[in-house]
């Protein structure tokens, strides 16, 4: 028994990679005892298995795949849908509805609509065929869709998920990845959503470099703190603004008082004053009829003394 590779090295098409009790796996063939590559990738020995995971290529649908498609059209109790790859797959209604449902399956899903779907068979003749009726399978609603190489997925999801695990929990975003190229991705705001296809992109250009987790574990947390930090920054400027608004509202609330706020007038005298010159009013005119009445005394006394 030999191994003619180091972990992870990169392989070519017709490389001998081992020989003796070994098994092919994917990515290689056997032929004669030997195994050999069949793709160009990087190859891996788990236990007695010797496989290829390729650098890439387009992709080709397997039994129990999860995938990210895009309903191109609806037919009948079939929607057809776009997976990537050479082979366009179809969903039956049976594979996705609980029974009864309407004649019209437009209904449930449309097209442009992304879904999650399994693939339950494959046919090279008629292509792949879907189903909706496993857990998590379902219209994604929201977020966007990544197109990522199909071959550089296993190593997004990492070993019993690591990679894709971490990048949640770094993240807090929702995702779903396809073994057909795709990701779906919602994020909490513009910024964690830019951060996530970065950490994606550097997963597919570095997929063949060893520690890639930790560094891109060390990549999220910094910018994470940085995204924190301008979050925080701009919640006080606000603050600050709307301090500044508010302060400026009551100042111009003051003035808008002072404004209509009516002048005090002249205090009304009071009743005393007012009965007083009343009765000073009435004394003056007594002493009017007083004087008249003694000038026409006068008068008639002038009057009879000429007579006479």
């Amino acid at each position: 028994m030999a191994v003619y590779f180091q972990k992870r090295e990169v392989v070519v098409p017709g490389q001998l990679l081992a020989e003796g009790r070994y098994r092919a796996s994917f990515g290689t063939y056997d032929e004669g005892g030997k195994i050999f590559s069949s793709l160009v990738g990087l190859a891996e020995l788990r236990g007695n298995t010797v496989k290829v995971v390729a650098l890439e290529g387009a992709y080709i649908p397997k039994e129990g795949d999860l995938v990210i498609g895009t309903i191109t059209l609806v037919a009948g109790n079939n929607w057809k849908v776009d997976i990537g790859g050479p082979y366009g797959a179809s969903l039956h209604a049976n594979n996705a509805l609980r029974r009864p449902y309407s004649d019209d399956i437009s209904e449930y899903m449309d097209m442009g609509d992304v879904i999650a779907a399994e693939v339950i068979a494959f046919d090279r003749g008629s292509g792949p065929f879907l189903g909706m009726k496993g857990r998590g399978l379902r219209v994604l609603q929201g977020g966007m869709v990544l197109d990522v190489s199909p071959a550089k997925i296993p190593r997004i999801i990492g070993r019993r998920g690591s990679m894709i695990n971490m990048i949640k929990d770094h993240l807090n975003i929702q995702t779903m990845v396809g073994q057909n190229g795709r990701i779906w991705i919602r994020a909490p705001n513009t910024a964690v959503l830019r951060l996530a296809i970065k950490a994606f992109k550097t997963i597919e250009e570095q997929a063949h470099t060893s520690k890639l987790t930790d560094r891109i574990s060390e990549m999220l947390a910094e910018e994470m703190s940085k995204i924190g930090s301008g979050v925080e920054d701009e919640t006080d400027s606000e603050e600050d603004s709307i301090a500044d608004t508010v302060s400026a509202s009551e100042t111009e609330d003051e003035k808008a008082s002072e404004e209509v706020e009516p002048k005090p007038e002249k205090e009304s005298k009071t009743e005393s004053e007012a009965t007083t010159d009343t009765e000073d009013e009435s004394v003056d005119v007594v002493a009017e009829v007083e004087n008249n009445e003694e000038e026409e005394v006068d008068e008639k006394q002038k009057e009879e003394v000429k007579e006479k």
